[in-house]
């Protein structure tokens, strides 16, 4: 699963990276709450937790022109944890921070989202937790949908923060999905009734990272965010970037415990430590 991430880059510098005009495109409605995103500007966060709003980059706009590639064309800003439009309040989007790629096409939270609503999430890492026993084995997190001793499991163990990168520090791109859900109980033409969220999808964990958690974001490799973010794109074609997180180029360093405490902040969050320190000499790759 992926339940923390960190993002200190300014929004100058994302918009770079992805390739993005220096002055917003202006998407048809985009003055509109119901029909666009909003677009805030966001101090940056190191410890980005479900109900936060983070940066979302999207491809084409609904009613914008067909015209050049697909591809990235607007930064907004979204909560992390999906709200189905269907969905009666705010807060089932705390049970609905990841999308499985197993059933991301099915699920009736997820399939329409997946179909025709898709954006990447900027990240300068993920972080992941390893279970370290009292004995001092370690063994990998695991998550409640496919464990069913997770919860007894967790509580006999502490946990062991990673932080997963680029080795060339560049941005991740996670591959995430988004939705739209009206608030009845707010005036239709107050922006407050219009909440925009997120959910990241995750995937069996790679050989490489399997030690640390079971799972694993989906991360999208530059030569895919144009077929991720294409509205029209095959499903076939989805399929395939969901299978191709470019694993082989990630580094990953346990940090300090810090992080686990979602009201700690800050850029030495991210910042190595010996794995001695935190209990054990494994060596990472």
């Amino acid at each position: 699963m992926c339940g923390r991430y960190a993002l200190g880059r300014k929004k100058e510098e994302i918009r770079r990276v992805f390739g993005l005009p220096e002055s917003e495109v202006h998407a048809p409605g985009a003055d509109e709450a119901r029909r666009w995103p909003p677009r805030e500007e966001l101090a940056p966060d190191y410890n980005i937790a479900p109900g936060k709003h983070a940066y979302a980059v999207l491809g084409r706009a609904p009613g914008e022109p067909v015209s050049g590639a697909a591809g990235p064309r607007h930064l907004v800003t979204l909560r992390w944890g999906l709200v189905p439009s269907w969905a009666k309040d705010s807060n089932v989007g705390y049970r609905m921070i990841n999308a499985r790629a197993e059933t991301v096409t099915d699920r009736p939270a997820f399939r329409a989202a997946f179909a025709r609503r898709r954006c990447l999430l900027p990240a300068d890492a993920y972080y992941e937790w390893q279970l370290l026993h009292t004995s001092g084995e370690a063994q990998p997190g695991t998550s409640p949908v496919t464990d069913p001793e997770h919860r007894s499991r967790k509580a006999k163990t502490r946990k062991r923060p990673f932080a997963v990168r680029y080795a060339d520090d560049r941005p991740l791109a996670l591959a995430g999905i988004f939705e739209r859900w009206r608030n009845p109980a707010v005036p239709e033409e107050d922006p407050a009734a219009w909440l925009w969220s997120f959910a990241i999808i995750t995937t069996e964990a790679a050989p490489e990272l399997a030690h640390i958690h079971e799972r694993m974001p989906v991360v999208v490799g530059e030569e895919d965010w144009a077929t991720w973010l294409d509205p029209e794109a095959d499903r076939d074609d989805l399929l395939s970037v969901l299978d191709a997180t470019p694993v082989e180029d990630f580094t990953v360093y346990p940090v300090g415990t810090e992080v686990n405490a979602v009201r700690n902040n800050g850029p030495h969050l991210l910042a190595p430590v010996s794995a001695e320190s935190e209990g054990t000499s494994e060596t990472l790759f």
